[in-house]
Order: structure tokens, then sequence, then C-alpha cells
């Protein structure tokens, strides 16, 4: 935990698809067993995406694990969880989706001084040779460091 902030779950797979530009710091909705199951780490990123609408935002799809000592109570796992974003925010977000291609994607979810927090970016989908070029680049860096750590 450095400076806070406990990381739970990252959505590694979003820089690899996308172009990542603007980052922004959303908190979450939440019931008291899912923030248990946050604790527990229970979450998964990989397919959750924001859908914007005008009473603000929501983050679909985003997997918290059903929390085992919850009792009786009926827990959804891919439930629609609000985001809670100011004013200026979802505009700067509404404004960059309405450009062609770009989409606001959630890259880690965390908790920080004790809050569950999501970070969400506007990206730009990557073509294939786009990808093609960073795992390139990811190679050559490691090809480097091998050598350089050789010496």
């Amino acid at each position: 935990m450095a400076g806070g902030i406990k990381i739970i779950t990252t959505n590694r797979r979003a820089s690899y698809d996308f172009e990542l530009s603007d980052r922004f710091e959303a908190g979450l909705v939440l019931t008291g067993p899912e923030v248990k199951s946050l604790r527990d780490g229970k979450a998964n990123l990989q397919d959750a995406f924001v859908r914007w609408r005008p009473a603000g935002m929501d983050l679909l799809n985003l997997y918290i694990g059903p929390y085992g000592q919850a009792g009786y109570a009926e827990q959804e796992p891919t439930r629609p969880r609000r985001l809670l974003l100011n004013k200026s925010e979802i505009d700067k977000l509404r404004k960059g989706t309405e450009v062609k291609g770009f989409t606001i994607v959630p890259t880690k979810l965390y908790f920080k001084a004790g809050r569950a927090k999501v970070e969400i970016a506007l990206g730009r989908g990557k073509k294939t040779v786009d990808k093609r070029q960073t795992i390139a680049d990811r190679e050559s860096k490691r090809r480097l460091d091998r050598v350089m750590k050789s010496r």
C-alpha cells in the first residue's frame, strides 16, 4: 500500500487495445458486501465499459464476486454501478466520446483513503498494425535490458 492507495485490479488489456489519453478518477456507488468482496480482491475489469446517460455515467459489466458472509441478500455480480464524477468531468468525457473512434475505458480499480475508486480514460481503438508495433517495441526493450544486465 503506497501512499494510501491499494490497487485491487487493473485492466492490462486496455492499454494494449486502446491508445489512452485523458485519465479521470471516479468514485463508485457500492453496497456493503461489494466493498468487502473488493477488499478480498474479487473483482475483474476485463469486460467492463462506461456508458453515458443524461443522469450521469454508469460502469457496466464490472464483475465483483459475491461475498460469502453476506447472508441472504441477493448479490448480482455484474450489475450497473453509478460513477461519481463532477459535472465538468462528465462534460469532458461526453464531448470526448462524441469524437469518432473514442470510448471511455476503465483502467484501474483501487482503494484510496478507504474509498473505492476507478480510473477511467478516454481511448481510441488501435488497429492491428499498431498492436504489432507495441509488441515489437516491448520485445526490443526487453532484449536491450537483458543485454545491459549481462554486462
